[in-house]
């Protein structure tokens, strides 16, 4: 079964997670010194959270699943889309393991479809735990969102 996929940048971590604590009345599942991630059920969605990004707000949405089946039918509809699709493949982003691939949408929202494999000890394949200048989830420029280009 698929999950909605949210991250946010914030500004201030602790507060974030208390005021996000208190509305899902449930605790984060992942929590490091510049990010924590919810897996709710009831609504079904992987809620993240960072201090990293260059704008506070939704960074970007997305589509988690469960398997490579899962991963294949959204990956078609990708293709479907009246949009480039940037591969990025076998990647290491938000302390995880994963198999990724973003679109942006007609007003330029980033959306990501990914299967986690496993959890990572470091952020992102940059391996820059504590840089916040670096983008959330390692999203691709909109600029490379061009037929044949790759992500990072």
């Amino acid at each position: 079964m698929k999950r909605m996929h949210v991250n946010v940048s914030v500004k201030d971590l602790e507060a974030s997670i208390d005021f996000y604590n208190s509305l899902f009345a449930s605790v984060p599942t992942v929590i490091k010194t510049d990010y924590a991630k919810w897996m709710l059920d009831d609504p079904r969605i992987n809620f993240a959270i960072t201090t990293r990004g260059e704008q506070k707000g939704i960074d970007h949405l997305g589509i988690q699943v469960e398997n490579d089946v899962e991963l294949d039918e959204v990956y078609g509809r990708l293709q479907n889309a009246a949009a480039p699709v940037i591969e990025e493949g076998a990647t290491t982003c938000c302390y995880a393991e994963s198999e990724k691939s973003w679109i942006f949408d007609p007003q330029g929202i980033a959306w990501e479809t990914f299967l986690t494999h496993g959890e990572s000890p470091v952020y992102g394949n940059d391996l820059a735990i504590h840089d916040n200048s670096a983008s959330a989830c390692c999203k691709p420029a909109q600029a490379a969102a061009k037929p044949g280009s790759s992500c990072c």
